[in-house]
């Protein structure tokens, strides 16, 4: 094998998330203690579209949480893309979810004033790309998504799915190797949410990662697999149950 060849097998076989025997404790020795996750552990690979389910309370947000780099565990560790999230300052956690991690919400969170070519290339400014470029993959990013022809429109001239859209095309702009998705169906009618949920798995196609949280199992079972949130631990799913 080449060290070419090499390299991209070691890339390939890198989990994009790594999570070994992961907790969360809140207000830790005090009567307010709260265990949000036990001992957790969670592999997904690159191309992988996997969902987590469970009730509220179930310990599901935390980890979307530190999956996020959002919160940082109290035990066990993370690695994100082959790096561990422990070793990382504050400046350089935010680079790291710049880099690696494509947020989408289930109220998309986009700017009013901005149109949805701005609303994409957002987040390459605080990337520093040069403004023609930024245009030039926010257009790109729309035309993936289905929206090229709205991208002088604002949120407000926008329907509910087309605005999931534009905030997926943000998502995907730094082309990151985990597309994180927190009911991202939640404020859509179930026709518009089966089109979100088949442009997810065309982005897995393309070798996208993605994981969705949610509480629905009819969305849940779009995914390549389903991980459950019960009181703090995480189940795998089988098919069929």
């Amino acid at each position: 094998m080449s060290a070419v060849a090499g390299a991209a097998h070691a890339e390939a076989a890198t989990p994009v998330i790594d999570i070994r025997k992961l907790g969360k404790v809140y207000s830790p020795g005090s009567e307010a203690e709260v265990v949000a996750l036990k001992g957790v552990d969670m592999r997904v690979f690159r191309g992988e579209f996997v969902a987590i389910m469970g009730p509220s309370g179930s310990g599901k947000s935390t980890l979307m949480n530190l999956i996020g780099c959002l919160d940082t565990p109290t035990s066990g560790s993370y690695h994100c893309d082959g790096v561990d999230v422990s070793t990382l300052d504050a400046e350089e956690l935010a680079q790291l979810r710049l880099d690696k991690i494509g947020f989408v919400f289930q109220g998309f969170n986009l700017l009013p004033r901005m149109n949805a070519l701005e609303n994409v290339a957002m987040p390459l400014g605080y990337a520093r790309v040069p403004p023609h470029e930024r245009a030039q993959r926010a257009q790109e990013a729309l035309a993936a998504v289905g929206l090229a022809e709205r991208a002088n429109h604002r949120p407000s001239e926008l329907s509910g799915g087309q605005q999931q859209r534009v905030a997926i095309a943000r998502a995907l702009i730094n082309r990151p190797p985990l597309l994180l998705a927190d009911e991202p169906t939640g404020a859509l009618d179930s026709k518009t949410g089966e089109e979100i949920l088949a442009l997810f798995k065309r982005l897995r196609d393309e070798d996208h990662t993605v994981v969705l949280i949610t509480h629905d199992a009819d969305v849940a079972a779009h995914a390549d697999r389903t991980l459950v949130m019960r009181d703090g631990e995480l189940h795998e799913q089988e098919r069929g149950t």
